[in-house]
């Protein structure tokens, strides 16, 4: 870890004794309100945080981990994919009587670095775990800098000492193209999360891959996770030319949206439209009709995370772990291909 800011830095960058800045720190008579705003300003300026705990004081281990998600929190509320990843963390975290510290803080750009700048300040965390890899993504040049043991939930992260455990997006990728062109389908319309995540951008160039090597078309359409952006981007496409024979969906949230898009402009599911989640969860298999979908086992992902965490915490250096490829769950959503075209 860093060296931590002291009161004893601030009280010496002000010429004061160290008894004054603590008054003035913790709110405590004994000090003019002149004095005390120079000691606060001076504080943020030296990058001064309060110890979380007495053990903290000593560098001693704080017993927990932390989690930033930079997501609309109504987004987190509905997206099972979180949901199972965060019992996976938890499952080890029970076994070594530690705990999980979560902030969803929103997508505004660096409200999550200052989490982690006040975490490693305060010595909140032992470590943290970091999902979304973003392009040139601040946070791992951040950890490494603030000396947070850290592990990368959906990596690979090239160029980083943050190790990762990620998916195998082509072997995914194949299995939606094998299952979609056995079925006749040609034209496919992915309708994919946030580009600004590398996940979702691995995903695509690996589905537009795999799919001319079969001789099909993708057509790539961004939106976000939620139901009723995903819905709304399919009706917009659907009413904007011919519709593709089947539709991929970055995840289950999105694929409910856009079956329920299909069904409003006429057209039967799978009859005229097949889809396919990238996720599976309890709302693909509710679905009317039970919608298609890659069993990604976010459960293991996060259980393989939090373990990977825990051995960086204790000095080791594990290498990227590369997850075995997801189970392609067909149901009643995808079906022979119609005759139409893009």
């Amino acid at each position: 870890m860093a060296r931590r800011v002291t009161i004893a830095d601030v009280a010496e960058r002000l010429g004061l004794s160290k008894a004054s800045v603590s008054y003035a720190l913790n709110d405590q008579p004994g000090v003019s309100p002149e004095t005390r705003r120079q000691v606060r300003e001076m504080a943020a300026q030296l990058g001064w945080y309060p110890s979380s705990s007495a053990r903290a004081l000593s560098r001693a281990k704080t017993g927990a981990i932390g989690l930033v998600l930079s997501r609309d929190p109504d987004v987190i509320g509905t997206e099972p994919y979180y949901m199972r990843a965060m019992a996976g963390i938890e499952s080890v975290l029970v076994a070594a009587d530690m705990g999980l510290m979560l902030r969803i803080v929103g997508t505004d750009p660096g409200r999550d670095l200052a989490i982690y700048e006040r975490w490693a300040g305060e010595r909140r965390v032992d470590g943290v775990i970091l999902f979304d890899q973003r392009e040139d993504d601040p946070r791992l040049p951040l950890v490494t800098r603030l000396g947070l043991p850290a592990v990368l939930n959906g990596g690979p992260a090239t160029g980083s000492a943050v190790p990762s455990v990620t998916s195998d997006a082509r072997a995914d990728a194949a299995q939606v193209v094998a299952h979609l062109r056995g079925l006749g389908h040609r034209q496919v319309l992915h309708v994919t999360g946030p580009t600004r995540f590398m996940h979702e951008r691995r995903r695509a160039a690996a589905l537009r891959e795999s799919a001319t090597e079969q001789g099909m078309e993708v057509e790539s359409i961004e939106s976000d996770y939620t139901f009723e952006a995903a819905a709304l981007t399919v009706a917009r496409r659907l009413g904007g030319g011919p519709a593709p024979t089947a539709m991929v969906f970055g995840n289950d949230l999105m694929a409910l949206g856009g079956l329920d898009a299909a069904v409003d402009a006429g057209l039967a599911v799978p009859a005229d439209l097949s889809v396919v989640s990238w996720d599976d969860s309890m709302l693909c298999r509710v679905a009317n009709p039970p919608v298609t979908a890659l069993d990604r086992d976010a459960f293991e992902f996060g259980r393989l995370a939090a373990t990977m965490l825990l051995q960086v915490m204790a000095g080791a250096a594990p290498e990227d772990v590369v997850t075995p490829p997801s189970r392609l769950v067909i149901r009643a959503s995808t079906s022979t291909a119609r005759a139409a075209t893009l």
